[in-house]
C-alpha cells in the first residue's frame, strides 16, 4: 500500500509554491522590526503602601481596605490632584497607571507606565501620595492609614519589546501564516474536474458481451 504524504510536504513539492513560506517569514520580520523600531519604547516604575490598622482596629480589616483602596486608587488619585504633581491630565493618570493588591497581605502595588523613565517615576509617587493623604483625612472613620512602602525608582530599561524581539515574532507569525495558506489554499479547477472525470468513467461498468445461444439441431 502507498505510503500517504502529508498535505504541507505535497504542497512544498508542488513547483512554484515552496517560496510561500519563506516569503512570509521574510515579510513578517519586516512589518515586526519596523514595528519595534517606530514604536516609542515604554518605561514602567512601580511604587508601595502599606495598610496600617489603628489601635482599636482588627488587623484583618486592613487587609479589606487595602483591597477597597485598590480598586479606586486612579479615582482617589486624581481627587487628590495626583494629576497635578504628576504634571499629566487626569486621562492620562486613569490609563496610565494600574494598582494591584495581595488576597494576604495590606499591600498595595502602583505601576505607572510612560514614554519617560521619570514620569513613570513620578506619576507612581504622585497616586501612592494621594493615598496616603486620603487615608489620613478618613482614618477616624475607617481605623487605618495607608503608608509608604518603597518609593518608586528609576527604570534604566524599557518594558516594551525591542526591535530584535519585534522581529523575531513577526517573523515566527509569518512562517505560520504561510504555511496555513499552504494547505488551505484550493487547487485548480481543471485539474480537480479531470480527476473527478477519471474516477467517475473508472467506476462505470461498460457494456457487457452477448452471449453466443447455440443454434437447434434440424433433423
Amino acid at each position: 500500500m502507498p505510503k500517504q504524504r502529508s498535505p504541507f510536504l505535497t504542497a512544498l513539492r508542488t513547483p512554484r509554491r515552496w517560496w510561500v513560506v519563506p516569503a512570509s517569514v521574510l515579510l513578517g520580520v519586516t512589518l515586526g522590526g519596523g514595528y519595534g523600531v517606530v514604536k516609542t519604547p515604554q518605561y514602567a516604575a512601580t511604587s508601595y503602601v502599606i495598610v496600617v490598622p489603628g489601635e482599636k482596629s482588627h488587623p484583618a480589616a486592613a487587609v479589606g481596605y487595602a483591597q477597597a483602596y485598590g480598586r479606586v486608587a486612579t479615582d482617589v488619585a486624581v481627587t487628590g490632584d495626583a494629576q497635578v504633581w504628576a504634571g499629566v491630565s487626569a486621562e492620562t493618570l486613569r490609563t496610565s497607571v494600574q494598582a494591584a493588591t495581595s488576597p494576604d497581605a495590606p499591600m498595595i502595588s502602583i505601576t505607572a507606565r510612560a514614554t519617560k523613565p521619570a514620569k513613570a517615576v513620578s506619576m507612581a509617587d504622585g497616586v501612592a501620595r494621594a493615598l496616603v493623604l486620603n487615608s489620613a483625612h478618613v482614618s477616624g472613620n475607617t481605623g487605618v492609614k495607608v503608608v509608604q512602602f518603597s518609593r518608586a525608582t528609576k527604570p534604566v530599561e524599557p518594558v516594551s519589546p525591542s526591535a530584535p524581539l519585534s522581529a523575531l515574532v513577526g517573523g515566527c507569525g509569518g512562517g505560520l501564516l504561510g504555511a496555513l495558506a499552504l494547505l488551505v489554499r484550493p487547487g485548480r479547477p481543471g485539474r480537480a474536474e479531470a480527476r473527478h472525470s477519471r474516477q467517475s468513467s473508472a467506476g462505470v461498468p461498460g457494456p457487457a458481451a452477448a452471449q453466443h445461444q447455440p443454434e437447434p439441431e434440424t433433423v
